[in-house]
């Protein structure tokens, strides 16, 4: 598999768990959402708005000093990024909900139009502490992939601590079976 075909098949991936981790939270009363559980952002709700805060820090990064300046992600690439990781976009799962899927459709319409020369490039970007960096798109882009699992196994365990069972989460699931020769 070439890496823009698993770009496709990983923002597929991030889509559909995040429709099964959010279905799973909305299971849950706001206040077992907001909880303090001892994770790196505390709650449930405030992990869900960190994945999402990466997210478009990355993506406006993308956007914005990529050389190809995606064209899927004008809509990023024009709105302020947020300026923390623990930033707290919102404080209610429902319009988080409607942010996160809102981007998920974005994040699988770009994926869909990287090509191999727009992953052989160096993106130079600083982080949100002003640190410079030059590194490679295509790396880059299997981080912010990879990011995302990390956090969702966070939210899993978490919702599965709650009581709440999110179900099979392997990216096995949407892997294509192929016929044996």
């Amino acid at each position: 598999m070439k890496l823009c075909e698993h770009a496709v098949l990983m923002a597929g991936y991030n889509r559909w768990m995040n429709d099964k981790i959010y279905a799973a939270a909305a299971r849950l009363p706001h206040e077992a959402l907001s909880e303090d559980r001892g994770a790196f952002f505390g709650s449930i709700l405030g992990t869900l708005n960190h994945l999402l805060v990466a997210d478009l820090i990355w993506l406006h990064r993308f956007a914005s000093y990529h050389p190809t300046r995606f064209e899927a992600l004008d809509p990023i690439r024009n709105m302020a990024p947020p300026t923390a990781i623990d930033q707290q976009l919102h404080d209610r799962l429902a319009p988080l909900q409607v942010q996160r899927s809102e981007l998920d459709a974005r994040i699988e319409d770009w994926a869909g139009c990287l090509t191999d020369a727009d992953l052989d490039q160096v993106l130079v970007y600083a982080n949100t502490k002003g640190v410079v960096s030059h590194r490679d798109f295509g790396g880059l882009l299997m981080h912010f992939f990879n990011h995302q699992t990390h956090h969702r196994g966070q939210v899993t365990t978490l919702l599965t601590q709650a009581g709440v069972d999110v179900g099979a989460t392997d990216l096995l699931l949407l892997l294509p079976q192929h016929a044996p020769d």
